[in-house]
């Protein structure tokens, strides 16, 4: 009886894969025969659902955006919503560096690969949405939310770019922190 694959675990153990051959190696690295032997498969059997370098670029570039948005998805709603969702987006743990590291990687490469470069938009505008969901959830006056959004978006970016290039095991309170005093500017004053 011909084995039964569940092809969205492959593809998501094979995307996994692919983020340690790119840490370790680097992009140039990233090759579906060196993916499919850090998968532990044969490459012709990595062809048939990763056909290109390309296609495997973008679905290590999507697993990114799938993890963050199914975290994100995770916290309940309450007063703390905001700050959670923010948090998420931030590399504090080895996990959340690794996805930082990858979306760094592929992001910079889909400046010049026009293949990668579409999911490259999708990956940044979901971030920007997430930021535009927080803005609002803090009652941010609506002529305000777009300008806000977009400084938001510009802060989690740089916060989450100075983490990842500061040594492994160094302080990340001082992000936390920054992100603090910015989300109580943003809080509304209290009505009197």
């Amino acid at each position: 009886m011909p084995r039964v694959i569940d092809t969205d675990e492959r593809s998501r153990l094979v995307a996994e894969a692919a983020w340690r051959v790119l840490v370790r190696d680097g992009i140039p690295a990233l090759s579906v025969r060196k993916v499919a032997a850090e998968a532990g498969l044969p490459p012709s059997s990595l062809r048939y659902t990763f056909p290109t370098q390309d296609s495997l670029r973008i679905r290590a570039y999507e697993l990114v955006a799938e993890r963050l948005a199914s975290r994100v998805a995770a916290i309940g709603p309450g007063g703390g919503w905001a700050r959670s969702t923010l948090l998420e987006l931030l590399p504090l743990d080895e996990t959340r560096r690794l996805e930082m590291e990858i979306a760094v990687a592929l992001g910079t490469a889909a400046m010049t690969d026009e293949a990668l470069f579409a999911t490259h938009r999708r990956v940044h505008q979901t971030l920007k949405d997430i930021c535009g969901q927080v803005v609002c959830s803090l009652g941010t006056a609506p002529q305000k939310v777009e300008a806000e959004t977009q400084r938001l978006h510009a802060l989690v970016d740089g916060l989450a770019l100075h983490l990842i290039r500061q040594d492994r095991g160094e302080d990340t309170g001082w992000a936390v922190r920054v992100l603090d005093s910015h989300l109580a500017q943003l809080a509304p004053a209290p009505r009197q």
